[in-house]
């Protein structure tokens, strides 16, 4: 595909490659093994001489073409797809790091990956520093001669803290590491972290490629040295946490309607955004798109609008939070994101409820903390879903 074609055209022509059938819509290939013509070919396709598909477990056409789509929406040379976004951080981390290595991480960051960090990678002797996502000098100070690699993700899950990716990205080429960067919050179609100095992007397509909360889904992106000669295709080649071919060709329908749906749910959490404000009993809202959000003008420079994701503290703490939760009748009480249905998590005891209470502290998920991933439902009718809690608390 040229590359002077805008996002929402990409998203629906790249990755076409059409068979014999000629078919409009992308083909779905249920397969788990593709024939060789002769035992010479077979050789050359395992040895990597000869390109083409071998096995399903990492390669497969369905799969290469949500891959060349990604790829092309995040400006990237490559990507190899995963089953889960977490999968996704694995085959980042085992595919490039080694025991001995040391990674600096934003404090800000989704629980499960500062337990995969904390309590698995550790057991590999790959060690973690945890700093403010916001602070460069944090992230510099935190450096060993023998780190590897930044991680952060940006906004972050639940604060919905900016990083200043540009800034990060100086700070890992001087001491000679990479930077990935989570770009779920924001998708491509907000932001693109490697035109920004990034050397990986990490995708839960779970989230708003695929967008209605119907698959699981990751990706890791990059330059083609990195990802697939370095050693995240030959993890995932080896170890198997593959996207599976039905998967990936629904997060491909997704990606089609990603930019009107991310504009979409842009201008819905604005609007629930401001109205949370005002709103008697709620202490905070975090939302990049606010002029109260401390980080707000580097957003409104790093990515296209705020995004979809609202979180607000409550001045009553837990009970005050689980009224609002308890209230709700069309907001989806679930910890998924990303979702044209609004959902509504308590982080403290959902998402992050299995990181340390001084974990939480330094992240400054409160008890009294709301997440709402803000759907497509008109803005009205999830203002009086929520105003039935906040009434209460």
């Amino acid at each position: 595909m040229s590359d002077d074609l805008e996002l929402e055209t990409l998203a629906l022509h790249t990755g076409i490659h059409r068979s014999q059938f000629n078919e409009h819509s992308e083909a779905l290939y249920l397969t788990s093994s593709f024939v060789f013509d002769s035992a010479a070919q077979a050789a050359a396709r395992f040895s990597g001489a000869e390109p083409g598909n071998i096995y399903s477990r990492f390669t497969n056409p369905t799969v290469k073409a949500f891959e060349e789509r990604l790829a092309a929406l995040e400006g990237a040379q490559a990507c190899v797809a995963t089953s889960s976004g977490m999968s996704a951080i694995l085959a980042c981390v085992m595919g490039l790091l080694s025991a001995g290595d040391h990674v600096v991480a934003s404090r800000s960051l989704f629980g499960a990956t500062v337990s995969l960090f904390n309590n698995i990678l550790s057991r590999f002797a790959i060690e973690t520093t945890f700093v403010s996502a916001t602070d460069p000098a944090a992230w510099e100070a935190a450096l060993r001669p023998n780190t590897r690699l930044l991680f952060l993700e940006t906004p972050s899950n639940p604060l919905t803290e900016v990083a200043d990716i540009a800034a990060l990205a100086a700070v890992a080429k001087k001491a000679g590491a990479w930077l990935a960067v989570d770009n779920c919050f924001c998708s491509p179609a907000l932001q693109r972290p490697l035109e920004l100095g990034a050397d990986l992007v990490i995708h839960s397509a779970t989230k708003y490629l695929e967008g209605q909360g119907r698959v699981l889904g990751g990706a890791v992106l990059g330059n083609r040295e990195l990802v697939m000669e370095r050693g995240v295709f030959g993890f995932l080649r080896t170890a198997g946490p593959s996207l599976s071919p039905f998967n990936a060709w629904i997060i491909m329908k997704g990606m089609e309607t990603l930019k009107i749906r991310m504009d979409a749910h842009c201008a819905n959490a604005l609007e629930i955004a401001r109205w949370l404000e005002a709103q008697p009993g709620v202490a905070r809202v975090h939302y990049p798109g606010l002029p109260s959000h401390p980080q707000h003008a580097l957003a409104m420079r790093q990515q296209r609008a705020g995004g979809g994701i609202v979180s607000f503290e409550l001045e009553g703490g837990r009970e005050a939070a689980w009224r609002v939760v308890d209230s709700v009748r069309m907001i989806s009480i679930t910890a998924n994101l990303g979702d044209a249905k609004s959902t509504l998590t308590h982080p403290a005891t959902t998402t992050h409820g299995r990181i340390s209470q001084e974990s939480r502290d330094a992240a400054g998920i409160t008890e009294g903390l709301l997440r709402i991933a803000v759907g497509l439902e008109a803005a009205r009718d999830l203002k009086a879903d929520l105003a039935r809690g906040l009434r209460r608390s």
